[in-house]
């Protein structure tokens, strides 16, 4: 694709977005968007909120997550590593620092505090989605989610913040670490992981992790 179809596609998907979330994101004037929002990051409010809030079925929170992660995000959406419809044609509309801007900017966002809870914390646990969170299952080699993504799940750098994370959102990710249409992580960690977690697992973590806030 062009850079100049890339555009054009870029902007009509925005526009569509727009129309279809408008009821959705807060009220915010134009000149209070101008003030606000820097202009490489304002591409992104359509789907995920002036303030990184998410839309839910239009885009993830992005406040909370580290501007590292968002700015590798936006190159694997380039790449192809990472494959969605929407996302990587607005992906290619950021170029060169205008992805840190944009970075910075959601990273620096409010974000709801969690109480942190350490793997250790707990030594019986009842609930299988907390159980794979703080201690994994060694028996198939999967690892505890907080040894990585950090105590409650609140993100360590380049590794996401899942805490308060939209539920359908984390489902389709690990769905897609199963098909093989996100990749890009160090080692193919993540496809391992979800790859070795069932239908009812990955619908288990989606709910207990996006409770977490």
């Amino acid at each position: 694709m062009t850079m100049n179809k890339t555009i054009i596609a870029a902007t009509f998907v925005s526009s569509v977005l727009s129309i279809q979330v408008s009821a959705s994101v807060p009220d915010v004037s134009p000149k209070e968007l101008q003030q606000t929002v820097p202009a490489a990051a304002q591409i992104c409010v359509s789907c995920h909120g002036a303030q990184g809030q998410g839309l839910e079925g239009a885009g993830p929170k992005l406040a909370g997550l580290s501007s590292a992660y968002m700015a590798a995000q936006v190159k694997l959406f380039q790449s192809g590593n990472r494959q969605n419809p929407l996302m990587q044609p607005m992906a290619m509309m950021l170029q060169g620092d205008n992805i840190k801007i944009a970075a910075d900017y959601f990273a620096s966002q409010p974000v709801v505090e969690v109480g942190l809870h350490y793997r250790g914390d707990k030594v019986v646990i009842e609930n299988p989605a907390e159980k794979l969170a703080y201690q994994g299952d060694w028996s198939r080699d999967l690892p505890a989610c907080f040894s990585c993504h950090g105590p409650s799940a609140v993100g360590a750098e380049l590794f996401p913040r899942l805490a308060g994370q939209q539920a359908s959102y984390l489902k389709i990710q690990l769905e897609a670490w199963q098909k093989g249409t996100r990749k890009g992580d160090a080692d193919n960690m993540m496809a391992n992981v979800a790859n070795k977690l069932t239908a009812v697992e990955i619908d288990q973590l989606a709910q207990y992790f996006a409770s977490l806030k």
